[in-house]
This record gives C-alpha cells, sequence and structure tokens, in this order.
C-alpha cells in the first residue's frame, strides 16, 4: 500500500470523548486504534478541558481566562490556564502510559487560528476576529505553543510519528462573515481568503509531519485547505453536497488525505460496517477515481468530536471505524 500507510493509519477518532478520566480514555483510543491512536479531549472536566480552552493553554505569552461569555485574553496566567495546562499534562501522562513502545502514527489536536480568533474575546469582549493585528498574534502565539506541545509529546511517545490536527469548525462561518459581534446585532466582516489561507500555513509549518485540518461545518473549502499546507482533511461525510465533488475530487489526484466522517457522533444504531462506507464507495466511482486507491487515500473517522455521545455508544463507534476501514480496503468496489 505504499508509504502513505505509516503516516497515517485506516480509521482514527477526532478528538473528544465522553467522560472525565484520562487513563480511562488513553486505554478506550489505544485499544481501540492500533495503528492511529489520539490523544483524546475530555471536555466533560469543565472550562479547561474544552477545546478553546484547552488551546489556550498552549499559547505561548498570551493567556486567557473565563468570563460568563467565554474565553477572554489576559494579561497573565491565572487559575484558567494552570487548569488547563494541569489537565493537558494528566492526558499526556496517560497516553504515555498507554503507549510504550508504540511505534505509528499518533494525531493530537488543537484549535486552528481562525477558529481561535473568532471565540476568543479581546478585553472589550469583541472577539479577537475583529483586529487584523490581534489575529496575527493569536496565530504567531499558537505557532509557537504547538511547536512546544509537539516536541512534549514527541519526548513521551518517541516512536510515534505525530499527526497535528487543526480543528477549525469556525472557518466557513469567518471566511462568509458569520461570526456574531459581542452584541449580536452585528456580524464581523468577511476575512479575505488569502489572509485565512496564509494565517494557516504559517500554523501548519511548524510541524514536520502531516497536518490535518478538521471542520465538521457544511461547504469545507477543500482547495483553500490543500493550498495552506493540509496533508489531510477531516470532515463530516454526511454535509457533503454535489458542489463539493469536483474540489474533492482535486484534492484527491493530489494526494491529500480524506478524514471521512462517516460513523454518526451520537447514540444511534450502528449499521453494518460496509454500510457505513458506501456512501464513500460511490463517491468513488461518481469521481471516476480508482477503487483500488480507496483505502489509501481515506481514514475512517466518526462525524465529529464523540464527547455528546455515551461512553458505550463512544466505544462501539470507535470500534466500528475500524471495522469500516477494514471493509474498504477488503472490498473498495
Amino acid at each position: 500500500m505504499g508509504d502513505d500507510t505509516k503516516l497515517f493509519g485506516t480509521a482514527t477518532g477526532v478528538g473528544s470523548l465522553p467522560g472525565g478520566d484520562a487513563r480511562e480514555a488513553a486505554k478506550t483510543v489505544t485499544g481501540s486504534f492500533e495503528d492511529f491512536p489520539f490523544l483524546a479531549e475530555l471536555p466533560a472536566r469543565g472550562p479547561g478541558a474544552d477545546m478553546i480552552g484547552r488551546t489556550t493553554g498552549m499559547l505561548v505569552d498570551l493567556y486567557a481566562h473565563v468570563e460568563p461569555s467565554g474565553w477572554r485574553i489576559s494579561d497573565r496566567p491565572g487559575r484558567d490556564t494552570k487548569r488547563a495546562r494541569s489537565w493537558l499534562g494528566e492526558d499526556l501522562d496517560a497516553l504515555e502510559e498507554f503507549t510504550q513502545g508504540y511505534e505509528g502514527p499518533l494525531k493530537v489536536q488543537a484549535v486552528g487560528p481562525w477558529t481561535l480568533a473568532a471565540a476568543l474575546e479581546l478585553r472589550g469582549g469583541e472577539a479577537a476576529l475583529g483586529d487584523a493585528g490581534a489575529c496575527r498574534d493569536l496565530a504567531s502565539s499558537l505557532a509557537e505553543g504547538l511547536r512546544e506541545h509537539l516536541a512534549e509529546v514527541a519526548k513521551r511517545v518517541p516512536g510515534a510519528r505525530i499527526v497535528l490536527q487543526l480543528d477549525e469548525p469556525s472557518l466557513v462561518a469567518v471566511l462568509r462573515g458569520q461570526i456574531r459581534t459581542a452584541s449580536g446585532y452585528r456580524t464581523h466582516r468577511a476575512v479575505d481568503r488569502q489572509v485565512v489561507e496564509s494565517a494557516l500555513r504559517d500554523v501548519t509549518a511548524v510541524h514536520e509531519g502531516p497536518v490535518v485540518v478538521h471542520s465538521c461545518a457544511p461547504d469545507v473549502p477543500f482547495a483553500l485547505l490543500r493550498r495552506a499546507g493540509a496533508a489531510g482533511i477531516s470532515f463530516d461525510f454526511s454535509l457533503l453536497t454535489e458542489r463539493d465533488e469536483e474540489a474533492i475530487g482535486e484534492v484527491v489526484e493530489g494526494g491529500t488525505k480524506l478524514f471521512a466522517g462517516v460513523v454518526p457522533s451520537t447514540d444511534t444504531a450502528l449499521s453494518d460496517p460496509g454500510g457505513s462506507v458506501m456512501g464513500v464507495r460511490t463517491l468513488w466511482r461518481r469521481l471516476g477515481l480508482n477503487p483500488g486507491t480507496l483505502a489509501e487515500s481515506v481514514v475512517v473517522t466518526p462525524s465529529c468530536g464523540l464527547a455528546g455521545a455515551s461512553p458505550a455508544y463512544a466505544r462501539a463507534a470507535l470500534a466500528h471505524c475500524v471495522r469500516a476501514a477494514r471493509s474498504l480496503a477488503d472490498n473498495p468496489e
């Protein structure tokens, strides 16, 4: 199957899991994905374990604290920053414990620069998104913080080939000018596509290994993400429309991996594994792509994070991803 499989496994999770026990999460993840585990996120623990809080804890020379309206940039690290860092440390301890001797791809997630800019408030209460200088500062602080985080993960799991996932659920809204201002009456101006692409490229460049961008919103900008340096694009497969097909065909032919979110991320009855990837096979046929390339072009994931699922369903969904990926490899037609 070529060297591609060494960069990525065949199936993995998106990021979040239910519950608050770091060791239990690490055990579930490493037990489910023998060839592509990930550093789980457990937002149920509270502020600082959530996606935004966790990433603000990684920033360098920039700090944030929790306000009733969300995370707000502050002058110095307070208890919210300390809590975020402490939970990340716990998660890394647990991952290290359960990946002894592991060699292969390992995924870590952080919020990308644009979703961070849309979520983080400046001192006045408006999103950093409305201030171009603040967006630049945020992106460079994030890049620096990710460099340190990746080095820490590499030290703890020396056999890992680290895959960095940038979570950008707000990216489409940023490009379209749909992020609301603090008053809720207006929206921030759309950010120029080249500015968006350039900041993503700068953050992507901090990692020597592959970077995946995840967005579980409709209308993922596939071409823009590929140009910005994404080696993989992670998305909710059920949100695709015919409009997306040409762009998907182009990125696949250019060598970009599709992290296809085909397994529902909240409790439901799961179909047979082959049924879960039927849509992917159909898409391949419609695009006229070679079915033999399916297994090496696609990584199977849940449609989004599993924080909203029950623990039993989350475990079943992860196992289902592995079986669905196997079905894709065994019967690509």
